[in-house]
C-alpha cells in the first residue's frame, strides 16, 4: 500500500472538507480551494480526519492514491496557514517594487519588467539598506505560489560566475571559476 496515500489527514480547527462525486472542497480561515478527483478514489471524512482509499492494487490506482492524498493535504495546509516563497535579487542596481498587484523589476536589462500577479496571490517587495532586495510571494494554493515564484525567477536566472540573478533565500548556487591569466 502507498505510504503517502494511507497516511490520514488531520483537520485543524476551523477547516472543513466536503466531498461531492468527483470534487473535494476545503474551506478554512484563509479561503476556499476546490480540486477535481478521479471517480475511482474515495475520500472519507470522520471525526476531523480525512482518509483516502483506492479500489484495487493497480499501478494507476496506487499512483492516484498518493497523488490525491498529497493534493488534499496541501489544500488543508494552504487554507489553514498558507504558503510563502522568498526570493532575493542579487546584482548591482537590481530593484523590485509592487503597485496594484503588478511587480516591477529592474534586473540589469535596458528596460523594466512588469509582471502581473493573479489576484489569489499576494506579492510584496522589501528593500533594506545594505541588503539585497527581497520579493515575497504568498498564497493558499501551493501549486500557484510555486509556479509564480518559478516564473519570476526565470526572468533573470542565477549565473554561475558572479552569482547574479534571482534566487530563493537559502538556495545554494554552484559557482564556477573564471578564466585564469595566461603566463
Amino acid at each position: 500500500m502507498s505510504r503517502i496515500g494511507k497516511a490520514p489527514i488531520n483537520l485543524p480547527e476551523g477547516v472543513a472538507v466536503t466531498v461531492d462525486k468527483n470534487t473535494v472542497n476545503v474551506k478554512g480561515p484563509k479561503g476556499e480551494l476546490t480540486q477535481q478527483i478521479d471517480p475511482d478514489i474515495t475520500f472519507k471524512v470522520e471525526d476531523g480526519v480525512v482518509t483516502v482509499e483506492r479500489p484495487t492494487e493497480q499501478k494507476r490506482h496506487k499512483a492516484l492514491h498518493g497523488l490525491y492524498r498529497s493534493l488534499v493535504n496541501n489544500m488543508v495546509e494552504g487554507v489553514n496557514t498558507g504558503f510563502k516563497k522568498e526570493m532575493e535579487l542579487v546584482g548591482v542596481g537590481y530593484k523590485a517594487a509592487v503597485q496594484n498587484n503588478v511587480l516591477e523589476l529592474n534586473l540589469g536589462y535596458s528596460h523594466s519588467i512588469y509582471f502581473a500577479v493573479p489576484e489569489e496571490i499576494k506579492v510584496s517587495a522589501e528593500t533594506a539598506k545594505g541588503q539585497n532586495p527581497k520579493v515575497i510571494v504568498e498564497g493558499i494554493d501551493k501549486q500557484l505560489v510555486g509556479q509564480i515564484s518559478a516564473k519570476i525567477k526565470s526572468l533573470r536566472k542565477v549565473e554561475p560566475y558572479k552569482g547574479k540573478g534571482i534566487r530563493f533565500i537559502g538556495e545554494h548556487v554552484r559557482r564556477k571559476a573564471g578564466k585564469t591569466a595566461a603566463k
